[in-house]
């Protein structure tokens, strides 16, 4: 990139900032993927330039890279803090002069580390210290909590900033695996003509997490599972998965062809989804005796296309449960019938799966049956697996957030979702908020309520995994 960017990080100290944006930031700078840039780090913590130095450096050591002291000793400079009590003038001044630092066309990049409530207050101090015009504004989820607030939240920022200037941030869609989704559908002439109704049973998203809420339940008590993760995270990644091949590669191609799918998406009906609370929720600081906020929820979700119609897509997260893992798992149809005999094995490991797991280790599986070597016709569940870390390119790989930041400085908007994708989504979880149904109680470490097998019956769930991934063997040694 040759514009230099102007940073400025609302949030700056908070535990995002911390373990992902600084590290972050300051990677891609070591990599010459962009341009000389100064960062302006805003917070409500007492610092100055020099303390907000080296909680940036504390950070990156513990989160980032390892960075040679001469190479920080070059970034630190270009580091500063203001503290959100100064105000928009004081804000607006050390922009400018850092701004003339800079040499060329600067643009700016604001990000919003912040809470949801803030966000609104956010976008209006950057107007008035005149932040606006060259500039580029990511916002962290949630959008909204219904249909209503986030059309209201997005009125109120298309006052101050367009919609080609926001970029409304997702995690999941940064990591290399949900790119590899694209890559895999669109690039390959064997997969694509399979990618429909005719050949696929369906689909699961499933990320369940081991972590509690212990610290977090105050925020969590007025957003939940469904709020926090499935809108804003699984939606999103189902989007990828189920969308049309675009006419381009370009983020606006890609982009209308994922509105085409939540256009496409059915209501969510009460009787498709089971809400779960893990056991000692309701303990935990800041968090109701009687909450029926849930920590937990698995859905069926419908897609209303000629691809789709019929194929069901499960999508299931919580926390405190068994494993943690994000993973899409497509299930093909099974033959219409078997020629193979009694005791052969054929079936008794379920349906030919094609899955992608999208930690951070990047990996694709694709299992089917296979003959026992010897006598007989015995027929066992085999795999075919691959791991980026098996490849020279390994270390290419850039973290979500990086890649993000990177996106949204050159305004590609890809991996990001827009104002009218987040409003339809909420449309079709109106009925679900209006009327949920009721939650239900989960031990930690399983995973989740009984009730969450009955709604995807007769079929399973793909976790836990009967067969392990392979540990990655490195460049083939």
């Amino acid at each position: 990139m040759s514009e230099p960017h102007l940073i400025v990080l609302f949030g700056a100290t908070g535990d995002l900032a911390r373990r992902k944006l600084l590290p972050g930031i300051l990677h891609l700078l070591r990599s010459n993927l962009v341009a000389d840039s100064r960062i302006i780090g805003v917070s409500m913590d007492d610092f100055d330039d020099d303390s907000f130095r080296a909680f940036a450096q504390e950070a990156c050591r513990e989160f980032g890279r390892e960075v040679p002291e001469s190479e920080w000793a070059e970034f630190a400079p270009k580091l500063h803090y203001v503290n959100v009590e100064d105000g928009a003038a004081v804000l607006a001044a050390v922009a400018g002069r850092l701004e003339a630092e800079l040499s060329g066309d600067v643009r700016r990049l604001h990000y919003l580390s912040v809470p949801p409530k803030a966000a609104l207050d956010v976008v209006h101090t950057l107007a008035e210290a005149d932040l606006v015009e060259r500039s580029r504004i990511i916002m962290e989820k949630p959008f909204g909590t219904d249909l209503a607030s986030a059309k209201r939240l997005n009125a109120e920022i298309h006052e101050v900033f367009d919609e080609q200037q926001i970029f409304r941030i997702d995690h999941f869609l940064g990591k290399e695996a949900a790119l590899n989704i694209l890559a895999f559908r669109f690039a390959n002439g064997l997969f694509e003509p399979i990618w429909n109704r005719t050949f696929i049973d369906h689909v699961q998203i499933d990320v369940p997490e081991t972590l509690s809420l212990e610290g977090r339940s105050g925020f969590y008590e007025g957003t939940g599972a469904f709020k926090d993760m499935v809108v804003t995270h699984l939606f999103q990644v189902l989007a990828f998965m189920a969308m049309e091949p675009p006419t381009s590669l370009d983020s606006e191609s890609i982009s209308e062809e994922k509105n085409k799918v939540f256009r496409s998406m059915l209501p969510l009906e009460q009787a498709a989804v089971v809400r779960g609370q893990y056991q000692g929720y309701r303990e935990e600081e800041g968090v109701s005796p009687e909450s029926e906020t849930e920590t937990f929820v698995a859905l069926r979700a419908e897609i209303d296309n000629w691809r789709w119609a019929g194929v069901p897509f499960y999508l299931r997260t919580g926390k405190q449960m068994a494993e943690g893992a994000r993973i899409i798992s497509i299930a093909f149809r099974e033959p219409p019938k078997s020629m193979f005999p009694p005791g052969s094995g054929v079936g008794l490991s379920g349906p030919d799966h094609l899955t992608f797991d999208l930690a951070d280790s990047s990996r694709m599986s694709l299992s089917f049956y296979g003959k026992r070597p010897g006598p007989g016709m015995t027929l066992d569940k085999l795999s075919m697996q691959f791991a980026m870390q098996e490849t020279e390119r390994a270390g290419d790989v850039l973290e979500a957030y990086e890649r993000l930041i990177l996106d949204a400085m050159k305004g590609e908007r890809t991996l990001f979702t827009t104002a009218q994708g987040i409003e339809r989504l909420w449309e079709i979880s109106q009925p679900l908020l209006e009327d949920p149904p009721p939650v239900r109680p989960y031990a930690p470490g399983t995973w989740g309520p009984n009730s969450v097998h009955q709604l995807i019956a007769p079929k399973a769930w793909r976790l836990p995994f009967e067969r392990t991934w392979r540990k990655p063997n490195p460049l083939g040694e």
